[in-house]
């Protein structure tokens, strides 16, 4: 089995940031395939986002992935579906869309956004990674900044909100040049 490579200084609570693995994309796209196959014709638009998808970017080590529907009830059919691949419904306080979650063991390596596609376009994840992947020194800021929060303690439910003020930052500078108005990256309830 191949071992992923850590920097101890960044393992806490059961969280922690891994150096970038070049294999991240490639289960990204057999997750997505696997997906596509699975509800064929559901999904109109599907994507890797999050730290995973940005080649060099230190992440915790979970493929997230965001898909687009016309409508998030065609999606509730298929839960079924999703759940023979592992993808099981999860309530984080997201409002605005359905979460899927994929965990071995208990340690998540996926999470599924669905969301609809007239929202596709506006998505802050989609932008953000968009946004880190055309700017280096930012990505190597984030890369830090997650590593000081992991290192400093932060419990793992508290690790998403110690990132806010840098990624709303980030992606409000990233929305500026694409003609978008800033909105909040906190998302949850």
């Amino acid at each position: 089995m191949r071992r992923r490579r850590m920097t101890a200084v960044s393992e806490h609570i059961g969280s922690h940031i891994a150096d970038y693995d070049p294999d991240w994309p490639r289960q990204a796209a057999a997750a997505m395939d696997a997906l596509r196959a699975a509800v064929p014709g559901l999904f109109v638009e599907i994507e890797h986002i999050g730290s995973t998808a940005v080649p060099g970017l230190a992440a915790k080590p979970v493929i997230d992935l965001m898909a687009a529907v016309h409508d998030l009830t065609h999606a509730r059919p298929h839960r079924a579906a999703l759940a023979r691949l592992g993808f099981h419904p999860h309530d984080n306080g997201m409002t605005d869309r359905l979460l899927y979650v994929r965990a071995q063991d208990g340690v998540r390596s996926h999470i599924l956004h669905v969301v609809t596609l007239e929202s596709w376009p506006t998505r802050n994840q989609r932008i953000f990674r968009d946004h880190l992947r055309a700017h280096a020194a930012d990505a190597a800021r984030y890369s830090r900044l997650k590593r000081v929060i992991v290192a400093a303690g932060t419990p793992p439910g508290a690790y998403a909100r110690a990132k806010t003020a840098l990624v709303q930052e980030l992606t409000d500078r990233a929305r500026a040049r694409l003609g978008l108005p800033s909105v909040p990256v906190w998302e949850k309830r």
